[in-house]
């Protein structure tokens, strides 16, 4: 039923609206303005063109943010995204396991602040658990200050991600895998498929627009880090863990520098933008039906099992 008015909906949608613009189209136009100015946040502006821009592109501290926080990303979509599909396929393989989802996911509801603080006892070169690990099985050559070390304190960040966003993708998977026909999964035992088979031959093909996903939250949360990075390392030791958002924040709040944060800021959004659109036109183009054979989207993913339980394939499965 239309409503009786056409003004009626955005009526409804006004205040929402409103809201959004406020809170944030105005501050991202108002960034935009600030990163042309020279600006210590109280006195006047001076207007400075694209200085700011160009000083960004040249700052060698900059540069290096995006290579940590690339190799960062690299390691999240292991320690995450492919974890937490390992342990999706655990507990969907196996029944009665409420309590081992429910422990995985625990770390997730955790504050991150609390998570860091956590894990800087857990990584104390004195009296940490790792070190102390370590020293009982008789390792001490492998005691390290991990968070101190620059060989080492990316991937100890990295390892605290993945210990907590590895139950979030592990809830994702699981929720998708649960979506999947039981009729699917009983053809396929009856064929003589173990668990291992149906996992890596019917499962994951069948969630991979999921997996997709999966992997561009895991892309664009890596850009957006800031807490684990800022409580755990601030960007040491000597810049090693230094990410944008991190370096952005002291550019602004430590050194008064305004416009070449907002810069910044404007940098990593056009990126992070950038990825987004990157994602959404090659999922588009994997949904476009295809024009020689006229088969809806996704095809390829749904038919994945049932192309394997032909008689053929049993031998395979079983194996």
């Amino acid at each position: 039923m239309k409503p009786a008015r056409s003004i009626t909906p955005w009526l409804f949608l006004a205040p929402a609206l409103v809201m959004f613009g406020y809170a944030v189209l105005l501050p991202m136009v108002l960034t935009v303005g600030y990163s042309f100015t020279e600006w210590n946040g109280f006195g006047p502006m001076t207007f400075v063109g694209l200085d700011n821009y160009l000083t960004a592109a040249t700052d060698p501290i900059f540069r290096g943010s995006f290579v940590h926080v690339c190799l960062y990303i690299a390691a999240t979509l292991v320690l995450e995204v492919l974890v937490g599909l390992a342990l999706a396929g655990i507990v969907s393989a196996a029944t009665g396991r409420l309590w081992f989802r429910v422990a995985i996911f625990t770390p997730v509801m955790l504050p991150m602040v609390v998570v860091a603080v956590l894990w800087a006892f857990v990584y104390n070169p004195d009296f940490g658990l790792v070190n102390a690990t370590f020293g009982a099985v008789g390792l001490e050559q492998l005691q390290r200050v991990w968070l101190g070390d620059p060989a080492t304190a990316l991937a100890a960040v990295s390892v605290v991600s993945g210990w907590v966003y590895a139950g979030f993708y592990m809830m994702i998977f699981y929720a998708a895998f649960r979506q999947i026909p039981h009729e699917i999964l009983e053809a396929g035992r009856l064929d003589g498929a173990g668990e291992w088979a149906l996992f890596r031959r019917v499962k994951v093909p069948m969630i991979r627009s999921v997996l997709w996903v999966g992997v561009l939250l895991c892309v664009t949360g890596g850009f957006q880090g800031f807490d684990l990075f800022f409580v755990l390392t601030n960007g040491g030791p000597y810049g090693s863990t230094e990410i944008p958002t991190t370096y952005l924040v002291k550019t602004v709040f430590r050194n008064g520098e305004v416009g070449y944060g907002s810069a910044m800021a404007v940098v990593l959004t056009v990126i992070v933008l950038g990825v987004g659109l990157a994602y959404s036109r090659i999922a588009r183009r994997r949904q476009r039906p295809s024009a020689e054979t006229g088969e809806a989207p996704g095809a390829d993913a749904r038919l994945a099992a049932p192309a394997i339980l032909r008689p053929d394939d049993a031998g395979e499965l079983a194996g």
